[in-house]
């Protein structure tokens, strides 16, 4: 039995990352990232450094999927209201500031 065996340093499970994205950006990819980074600090306890290293860049592709989506999300809804609500919204600012006046 070693006893010089030194563990590599532990990767970044990723989590928080993992759950902000989850909640506000994108549920499913979040979810995988979750689990992903879950699984790092149980795989490098029980000594398997490779796969938690593995598990670890799962965890930050799938929390950078999720963000990506819910911006590309987020955009399309945006572009979505100004193409087709723009005008009825910009008639109807028009005719509240008329009123106004």
């Amino acid at each position: 039995m070693e006893t010089n065996q030194t563990k590599p340093p532990m990767p970044s499970n990723h989590l928080a990352l993992a759950i902000i994205t989850t909640i506000l950006c994108c549920l499913p990819a979040g979810i995988v990232s979750i689990v992903y980074a879950s699984q790092v600090n149980t795989k490098y306890n029980a000594g398997d450094y490779e796969g938690a290293e593995k598990s670890s860049k799962n965890a930050k592709t799938w929390w950078i999927v999720a963000l990506i989506v819910g911006l590309v999300i987020v955009i399309a809804y945006a572009l979505f209201i100004f193409v087709f609500a723009g005008e009825a919204f910009l008639d109807a600012y028009n005719e509240e500031m008329q009123n106004y006046n």
